[in-house]
């Protein structure tokens, strides 16, 4: 069964997970810390690798949440706009990480983005079950 918005969206997240990688990497080969995390000794590092992590502990949730509403036929509005909502809430979140330290509205308006996106592809999901 092919399922093209989902596989659309995993591409992408696919792609920024190489980029956001690609970030961690340079700066582990450029500082010679190929082991720690920064955290102690390096903010740029742990800010990235935070940055990659974060990326990876809320992406694979919603992109499976996606695939289900999609094979469930979600509308096709709610499958892209919710997926959009991810990218952008991921990329946003990702960019306050890198570029400034502690709180700041990229953060929280990614976080909220992200959250969004889970719920609506949650309660479709649910609603659909019953």
């Amino acid at each position: 069964m092919i399922i093209p918005i989902t596989g659309f969206y995993v591409s992408i997240a696919g792609l920024i997970l190489l980029y956001l990688s690609f970030l961690v990497v340079q700066v582990r080969i450029r500082d010679k810390e190929i082991i720690s995390d920064g955290k102690d000794s390096n903010p740029i590092l742990f800010r990235n690798v935070r940055m990659f992590g974060n990326f990876v502990e809320y992406t694979p949730i919603a992109l499976l949440l996606l695939a289900v509403a999609e094979l469930n036929d979600v509308h096709e509005y709610v499958l892209h706009g919710s997926a959009m909502l991810l990218i952008f809430g991921r990329l946003a979140h990702a960019y306050g990480i890198r570029h400034f330290a502690g709180e700041n509205w990229q953060r929280m308006i990614g976080m909220i983005a992200t959250y969004l996106s889970i719920l609506v592809l949650s309660l479709c999901n649910l609603y659909l079950l019953y």
